[in-house]
């Protein structure tokens, strides 16, 4: 009788048996101190990059590659990952505890090379005496992969390559240069990654000069492209096929490898097959546009929308406008009161400009086959290295008949949207000689074929606020030209640029000048109503101008109850204030920003001139309109989620706001009590179960 044929699921169940053991078997033997930590590092490395193979194919397997039905499929396939991704981590902590401390010599590179192959051998006598009750073919499987895996490979989540040059100036910081290949050791929060080099230098590079390897050197670009077309070419086959044809890609790869180790130094090889292996596993909607032809030259991923989705709060204005904690943590280093007034403290910084955004013009738009949804620039205060504030956007608009021009603040009846409001201002308080404005001109895009969407950067300016001599820049209209690729990244074209070292006269240069892309701002003089309203907010914060007087009273409000209204200034019991709570979420919501700026604009015509300058009356109005418009509409459970550059999403937003604060706004002139908690009570207006969360301020979260 023929033995019954084992699943995929089943054989990658046990390999991870069998990794594990290993894993168990390696840990056991590097506490017990028997052995060269040298060796024990390569056999680490080893089960890392099996682990990380075994977990590759363990994700492509799907229910209908097995040979016959399996109960709790799912259920089965998700506890194997949760196993790996548990033995990736202690191998990666592992790995941290055995690698070397240092620079290693080429003459310590080869002893240490055949220390982990003489510890590979014995290793792998070891596992053929465990693995009697194992296949045939799953044995010489896993010694072809052992075989494969000899050099010490890194994950490839930790392989990083250089984007600009970096020279370190203190200790403990390492000089890297552009298109280095490194391998992250250690992330910290603040910004500065531990990295190691393929010689063995150790330092700290500063992340925003790393981005994740995606492409390979130049002696495998002929092979990467042809595996981006095989990989393009299998997106409409079946899942079997694509299992199959990645799996024969990496065999010929992991030969190839084999043989160039003989003739390459081994910390080459171990940066090269990294980014094969993630060229062949990770191709994003980027690179396959790219390669269809409907993304011009220059375009990249979005980097400042990388960090809006990666970095959580880090850098909206929602916590921005937070206040923020002294050195020695017992008292905030931006938020004090006047004893006389009672209002708020002025602070001045040493950059606080108004700018306007004109327009941009000779943009590029992406080719066919996607489909735009928003056009988009995104600000923020930047020194050519690091991002100093939020990250601000304002949505652009076009016309069909010129759609390379972007325009901004359209005229409109009304107020004039939060998220199309070029009239901007900026506060911050680095000393930073080049700190300036970064503008990244991007589009949000679904492809019609897959209905994936992505964030593309169409190219970016850059705005020095200071001239050469450290003094501030005229107030006038700035032309900014536009460059391609990343804000780290240096002379690269858009797909309108022109070579300038091509013009031939100068009616060729002036035309070719016009093709140029460009981004026109001003600068504007600052009255001293405004200068004075500004000093009240944060001290770093970049945001619109119409929403001053808006986050003018929550700064006071939150002066008040932090400042007066705690029993001590150590204490961080939480506060009952829904306003403190919930108001930083409208940062991140302009519409309902917008339903606010409208609710209190109709307060405010109806107020006298004393009522205007009466602080204590204006504060307690204030949280009357909060509550009852856009703390109500927080919580309505008819409000659909916000989701960035979705028409039909903003649409139903729109459509719900305003038929609630239109009730709302009637049943507050029958009654004649505006902002009551009546409201919340009545049955015609359906209110969600209330949260803790939502009624009190919690300090200790949200400082800082």
């Amino acid at each position: 009788m023929a033995p019954k044929r084992k699943g995929p699921l089943q054989l990658v169940q046990r390999e991870v048996d069998e990794i594990q053991k290993q894993v168990d078997s390696l840990v056991k033997h590097v506490q017990s101190q028997v052995g060269s930590a040298e060796g024990d590092f390569g056999r680490c490395q080893e089960l890392l990059t099996s682990t990380e193979k075994t977990l590759k194919t363990l994700k492509k397997l799907t229910k209908a590659d097995e040979p016959a039905p399996v109960g709790n499929y799912d259920q089965r396939k998700q506890e194997e990952e949760r196993r790996l991704q548990n033995i990736l981590d202690r191998l990666n902590s592992l790995s941290l505890k055995l690698s070397p401390p240092g620079p290693s010599s080429a003459a310590g590179n080869v002893s240490k090379e055949d220390s982990e192959d003489d510890d590979d051998d014995t290793d792998d006598d070891e596992d053929s005496d465990d693995d009697d009750d194992d296949l045939d073919n799953d044995d010489s499987n896993e010694e072809a992969e052992s075989k494969a895996a000899k050099p010490p490979l890194q994950s490839d989540s930790r392989i990083y390559t250089v984007l600009s040059d970096f020279k370190g100036e203190e200790k403990g910081e390492m000089s890297v240069q552009m298109g280095d290949v490194v391998r992250i050791i250690k992330k910290t929060a603040d910004g500065w990654w531990l990295a190691q080099d393929t010689k063995g230098n150790r330092g700290h590079v500063p992340k925003t000069f790393l981005k994740i390897a995606s492409g390979i050197d130049e002696e495998d670009d002929d092979e990467e492209e042809e595996e981006d077309d095989d990989d393009d070419d299998d997106e409409d086959v079946d899942s079997e096929t694509d299992d199959s044809d990645v799996e024969n890609e990496e065999e010929e790869q992991d030969g190839k490898e084999l043989t160039d180790d003989q003739n390459k130094n081994s910390s080459a090889s171990h940066s090269s097959w990294s980014t094969v292996r993630k060229a062949l596993t990770e191709i994003d909607a980027t690179d396959v546009l790219s390669a269809m032809g409907a993304i011009p030259s220059g375009f990249r991923p979005s980097t400042l929308n990388k960090l809006l989705v990666e970095e959580g709060v880090t850098y909206r204005g929602s916590h921005y406008i937070q206040p923020e904690l002294s050195q020695s943590q017992l008292s905030f280093k931006d938020l004090f009161l006047d004893p006389d007034t009672g209002r708020v403290r002025a602070r001045q910084v040493r950059t606080c400009v108004c700018f306007t955004l004109w327009n941009c013009r000779m943009i590029p738009t992406p080719g066919v086959g996607v489909q735009v949804l928003s056009r988009h620039i995104r600000l923020c205060a930047f020194d050519g290295t690091q991002v100093l504030s939020n990250i601000h956007t304002v949505r652009a608009t076009y016309s069909s008949k010129s759609p390379k021009t972007w325009s901004f603040s359209p005229r409109v009846t009304g107020i004039c949207p939060t998220l199309l409001d070029g009239e901007c201002f900026l506060r911050c308080d680095s000393a930073c000689p080049n700190l300036g404005i970064l503008f990244e001109l991007g589009v949000t895009f679904i492809r019609n074929s897959t209905g994936e969407r992505g964030d593309l950067s169409c190219g970016w300016a850059f705005l020095k606020l200071t001239d050469d001599t450290g003094n501030p820049l005229p107030n006038r209209t700035h032309e900014l030209p536009v460059n391609g690729g990343t804000p780290y990244e240096r002379d690269v074209a858009v797909e309108a640029s022109v070579s300038k070292g091509s013009s031939t006269g100068v009616f060729q240069h002036i035309l070719k000048a016009r093709r140029q892309p460009k981004l026109i701002i001003k600068l504007k003089s600052i009255n001293s109503r405004t200068r004075t309203q500004l000093s009240l907010l944060p001290d770093t914060l970049l945001h619109c101008q119409s929403c001053i007087h808006l986050l003018l009273l929550h700064r006071q409000l939150l002066a008040d109850t932090l400042l007066m209204q705690r029993p001590t200034m150590q204490n961080a019991d939480l506060i009952c204030s829904p306003v403190l709570s919930t108001f930083p979420v409208l940062l991140d919501q302009p519409d309902l920003l917008d339903a606010l700026r409208i609710a209190w604009l109709d307060t405010e015509t109806s107020m006298t001139r004393a009522q205007k300058r009466d602080l204590t009356y204006l504060k307690q109005e204030f949280v009357k309109v909060y509550m009852s418009s856009v703390y109500f509409l927080l919580h309505s459970p008819s409000l659909p989620c916000h989701h960035w550059a979705d028409a039909s999403s903003e649409e139903q937003r729109a459509r719900v706001m305003y038929n609630i604060t239109d009730s709302l706004k009637h049943t507050h002139y029958t009654t004649g009590q505006p902002g009551g908690s009546e409201v919340f009570f009545d049955p015609v207006h359906s209110h969600l179960a209330f949260d803790v969360t939502e009624l009190t301020f919690d300090l200790l979260s949200v400082v800082r």
